[in-house]
């Protein structure tokens, strides 16, 4: 581990200019690419206090052994520059992105003297023009299927485009017109250019002129009786809408926008795009992005629209880029849209109306995109094989940890102090085996919680014949979690050896930084924020949490519907109901005398001496009635 206080350029070697910088390893390898708008204040920010940084920032900077920086004319260049610099070394401390599959793009290549249409599952080459992606090949494969009928651009592999050129016969497409044939010389190569150049700007949105126009030739040649022509022209027309349906109809109005919602939790973030041309969304696609830097949400979406329009290429930005989650510096990233398209572009986040909901469609598609990946992932058995691995090595266990449990507490001001225990195997929930508790230690802090919890659920049992519940639940984990820091790691190993199991592996995962605590360390284990380690700790954190904060809202709902008359002998809850409604609330009913309350419907004497005798009047007054009852004569 590398002291950064040996690599660390003077300060005032460090220009304020904007620029981007390489942190770089001892090997020379390029570990972290960031930009700045001023290089000696961002750099500076990394050579401060070491345990002030984040766990990522401290371990990223321990890593590398040297830095170095570009200055660059703006923040715009900056942009450009730090994403050609991620694609080339892909540093292991930058976003990944995880893409749960491959997404068709409709590829024109546009760089070839006879340029060709096809299904393509990369958009990386250049020379080529790419529309999409598409969320299905089947769709696109369609749409090109009728619009070939229009447009006859070859679609056929060069290899079969070279052999038709040698024996100077076309394919079958030449002869079903569903290709030019520009192979055996049927079009001149300026004819077919414009024709390839129409097939990409009605593709690229520009539809309805087309559309208008064989319209408009169709009737003519139908007014002059040229009636196999406007045949021809009616199935074109035809195909074209065909192709078109294939579309989704978003806006009534041509609009062309890119539409990005974003959906995160602590360890990813889940991205839907959809790209929206002539009011239609013509593509669609939804990743996931590994956490892997120091950012905010902002900062994550910076990283989503360098990797969309950095290449113009591949993806040209359209004139609205809207997001849902606000940038922190909106007229920058416009003013680097604008240079990439040539024209304005202007980057927002709708706030009513059509692209409002459309953004909301957007958002509920990068959750179910998080969602599926997590689950993917939790149900992956490789993948769960390698996180006990990594948790195996990085706590030094002597085995990869099988089951583990988890306790959490859940606690308001120190009342209704409850706390669950989850179980885990082999990477899964085992719910059969989940355990709540109620805390008995009156006043119990987050620490004595948790000493109570490990110590009632460790304390020894006389063994049980048969398939017993009990028997089922007896033997220990091979990992103990705790959520919560330092202290509360020690009050759980404290009580482990008050039972006699010292030897049980207890840790803690803190919730603010995701550290993991060990009761005799006083520094943190950091795992890295990509490692599956990680990731199966969070999950039985985060189930911990829901199963506890579920039966705190449980215990506290019962103690709020509970009232000052349940438990009087004879006062069942019609008559309750009655009795409050006649004075209105408990308060009342205690001022009254017993005559008073056998006016109230159901109260004999009897009843009303029980009801006296268990609510005496206080002479320095009641407290106000409890919500709850106050709500019950309300209702009635």
């Amino acid at each position: 581990m590398a002291d950064p206080a040996s690599y660390r350029p003077a300060p005032g070697d460090i220009p304020t200019d904007p620029g981007v910088y390489r942190f770089r390893d001892e090997h020379g390898r390029v570990v972290y690419v960031g930009k700045a708008r001023n290089l000696r204040s961002r750099l500076n920010s990394y050579f401060a206090d070491l345990w002030g940084l984040h766990p990522r920032t401290r371990s990223m900077v321990t890593t590398a052994a040297s830095v170095d920086w570009v200055i660059v004319a703006n923040e715009v260049e900056a942009l450009a520059l730090e994403y050609s610099w991620i694609k080339e070394y892909d540093p292991r401390f930058n976003v990944k992105y995880r893409d749960d599959k491959s997404y068709p793009y409709l590829a024109v290549t546009i760089g070839e003297e006879f340029p060709k249409a096809a299904v393509v599952r990369e958009a990386k080459r250049k020379g080529t023009r790419y529309f999409g992606p598409y969320g299905h090949a089947w769709a696109i494969r369609d749409t090109l299927d009728q619009l070939v009928r229009v447009f006859p651009i070859r679609t056929c592999r060069d290899g079969v485009f070279r052999r038709a050129t040698q024996v100077g016969r076309p394919c079958l497409l030449g002869y079903i017109d569903k290709c030019s044939a520009p192979c055996v010389g049927r079009i001149s190569p300026d004819d077919y250019q414009t024709l390839v150049d129409d097939f990409c700007t009605f593709m690229g949105g520009q539809s309805e002129p087309y559309i208008r126009s064989v319209d408009r030739q169709m009737r003519e040649a139908s007014a002059n009786m040229e009636y196999e022509e406007a045949a021809r022209l009616r199935d074109r027309l035809g195909a074209l809408t065909r192709a078109l349906e294939r579309n989704t109809v978003v806006f009534d109005d041509s609009t062309d926008a890119d539409v990005i919602g974003l959906a995160d939790d602590d360890l990813q973030m889940g991205v839907q795009i959809f790209h929206v041309r002539g009011g239609r969304i013509r593509g669609e696609r939804g990743f996931v992005v590994e956490k892997a830097e120091e950012l905010t949400a902002s900062g994550y979406l910076e990283r989503v629209l360098q990797r969309l329009y950095a290449d113009p290429e591949i993806t040209s930005p359209p004139k609205e880029v809207l997001v849902s989650t606000p940038l922190d510096d909106p007229q920058l990233w416009g003013s680097w849209l604008t240079a990439m398209r040539g024209t304005r572009v202007s980057i927002r986040t709708p706030q009513r109306g059509d692209k409002r909901a459309l953004m909301a469609t957007a958002v509920a598609n990068a959750e179910n995109t998080l969602r599926l990946h997590t689950s993917r992932r939790s149900s992956d058995l490789t993948t769960r094989s390698q996180a006990l691995r990594e948790l195996q090595e990085a706590l030094a266990l002597p085995e990869p940890p099988l089951r583990i449990e988890c306790i959490d507490i859940s606690t308001l001001q120190g009342q209704d102090t409850v706390a669950s225990l989850v179980v885990f195997e082999d990477g899964l929930p085992r719910k059969r085996d989940y355990r709540s508790f109620v805390i008995r230690t009156v006043g119990a802090d987050d620490t004595a919680a948790v000493a109570e919890v490990v110590s009632r659920r460790f304390q020894p049992r006389e063994p049980v014949e048969g398939p017993d519940e009990a028997k089922r639940f007896a033997y220990p984990p091979a990992l103990l979690v705790i959520d919560g820091g330092q202290p509360q790691v020690r009050a759980a190993q404290d009580a482990l050896m008050s039972v006699g199991m010292a030897d049980l592996p207890v840790i803690g995962l803190a919730k603010r930084l995701e550290e993991v605590w060990l009761p005799d360390e006083s520094d943190p284990v950091i795992l890295p924020r990509t490692s599956e380690a990680l990731y199966l700790l969070q999950r039985v954190r985060d189930e911990a949490h829901r199963t506890a904060i579920a039966l705190h809202r449980k215990r506290r709902g019962k103690r709020a519907t509970t009232s000052a008359l349940d438990g009087i002998a004879g006062l069942g809850p019609a008559k309750a109901k009655a009795l409050l409604k006649h004075f209105g609330s408990v308060r009342a009913i205690r001022a009254a005398s017993e005559t008073d309350l056998q006016q109230a419907p159901g109260i004999g004497p009897a009843l009303a001496s029980a009801i006296r005798t268990a609510l005496p009047a206080d002479e320095l007054g009641d407290p106000p009635a409890p919500a709850a009852e106050v709500a019950v004569a309300d209702r009635t």
